[in-house]
């Protein structure tokens, strides 16, 4: 029984997304680029107007089939080769002549490429925009919302959640700049011939290379071999394995605070329709986010066969072309799934502020340990002094299972210079979470200020 293997044909990615990269798609955008050439032929007047309307009609409509390409293929075993052949066949008069004039592969493949990564990139923009928005959202509705603050995932000082979410947005504004950075880098062409020269293009191969990128809205490798500088690819699969890096982080954030014990946040759950576990009926599950999770690991693991690719021998070999095939779809079709799939979680999120609180009350005050050592130093103290006393104090409180205010008011030191009632003031966790509020105001105006959207 024969079927699809591939997750992205039957589990994983958005046809938005997917449609880009079909190889339909894939020789559509070819033909176009096809077309930019024969008009710049006719421009500089290698060829008649006439001539490059006829293979822009030609590249332009449903005429040229998919099946046709194939059949051809299966005799040149030459993809490229055969889509010329094809649009060749359908051009009337003479025009088939000119198809593909003065180009090697590469020009319409990389170029084509670069129209594709440009289209996809586009739509990671949307998404990334979609979730900055909702983050925003989230962080201005829980600006407040007192939570525990967590190193090596042990109790460490009050901080809020809208806070902590503050920190996400940081993080998705600079990918934002990264992605407006990367456009013209990812999204270039060439058209400069068999190792770069220019020579099959005659003397107006410059003027040529450039009418062909401004009419598809592209830039153009300056100095090309026979491909355009691997290193473009490079940096653009670090960046979408950065950005699903960090979507990893808000879902394994996510899946932490989500644990039975902690139970801070949950993700979305259809309680009337979902089921959590085959056997065990009560659970709620952080599935979204740990989808998210594996599907990041298979982004980067794109990285490094990315890396090996811009090695090629001499002006190129073909040793790339195999790996690309796989590692750019994949990567944007994963990413757009991962970060639509991570918008849907926060959007729908769980925030159990009592839960918060209840962790705040079960640290028996030893996550304002640091307030009372900065409250000390205050009335005279030197801070290591200060430290020290509170460092034993804790101890204590730990050893004894006992509130840390108790054990800081039984020592003589203390009392000398703080009452109860200040003490009682300055353990207060809602008093200790610093500028976490105006952080969280300018991330979000941040959001409104980048998206024009008020949140």
């Amino acid at each position: 029984m024969e079927g699809p293997i591939c997750p992205l044909d039957y589990r994983y990615g958005r046809d938005k997304m997917r449609s880009i990269f079909s190889e339909e798609c894939r020789f559509r955008y070819q033909m176009k680029v096809e077309a930019a050439l024969a008009k710049a032929h006719a421009a500089v007047g290698t060829i008649s107007k006439s001539d490059a309307e006829e293979i822009t009609r030609v590249a332009s409509q449903d005429i040229v089939k998919i099946e046709r390409i194939k059949e051809i293929e299966r005799e040149t075993n030459h993809d490229l080769m055969a889509m010329v052949r094809a649009m060749t066949e359908q051009c009337r008069g003479n025009a088939g002549k000119y198809v593909h004039l003065g180009a090697t592969s590469n020009d319409i493949i990389d170029t084509a490429m670069a129209l594709q990564i440009k289209d996809a990139l586009e739509i990671i923009q949307e998404d990334v925009e979609e979730l900055l928005y909702t983050f925003a959202k989230v962080a201005k509705r829980e600006r407040d919302t007192l939570e525990v603050g967590r190193t090596h995932a042990q109790f460490a000082i009050p901080i809020t959640f809208g806070f902590k979410i503050a920190g996400y947005i940081a993080e998705m504004l600079r990918h934002m700049e990264r992605l407006a950075e990367i456009m013209p880098r990812a999204c270039a062409g060439k058209m400069a011939g068999a190792v770069g020269t220019g020579a099959a293009l005659g003397k107006d191969f410059t003027k040529i290379q450039i009418m062909v990128m401004q009419d598809l809205c592209l830039t153009y490798e300056p100095a090309a071999t026979q491909v355009v500088g691997r290193d473009r690819y490079t940096e653009l699969i670090c960046l979408l394995a950065n950005i699903a890096t960090s979507l990893e982080r808000y879902g394994t954030e996510v899946r932490n605070l989500q644990r039975s014990e902690i139970g801070e946040v949950s993700e979305p759950f259809d309680a009337k329709y979902q089921v959590g576990s085959s056997t065990m009926a009560q659970k709620k599950n952080p599935i979204n986010s740990e989808n998210v999770t594996g599907l990041a690991r298979i982004v980067r693991g794109l990285v490094i066969p990315t890396f090996e690719n811009q090695v090629l021998w001499h002006e190129r070999d073909l040793s790339n072309s195999s790996a690309e095939r796989f590692t750019i779809p994949h990567a944007f079709v994963l990413l757009d799934e991962m970060l639509v799939k991570m918008n849907r979680v926060f959007f729908g999120l769980e925030v159990h502020e009592e839960k918060m609180l209840n962790n705040i009350r079960s640290s028996q005050g030893l996550i304002m340990a640091e307030p009372v050592m900065m409250k000390l130093t205050e009335k005279g103290m030197g801070r290591q002094e200060a430290h020290e006393i509170v460092r034993e104090a804790s101890m204590k409180a730990i050893e004894r299972n006992i509130d840390l205010k108790e054990t800081l008011l039984e020592r003589e030191d203390v009392r000398k210079v703080m009452s109860e009632k200040e003490m009682d003031s300055v353990m207060d966790p809602a008093s200790y979470i610093g500028s976490a509020g105006e952080i969280t105001d300018k991330m979000v105006s941040a959001v409104e200020e980048v998206l024009e959207r008020k949140v």
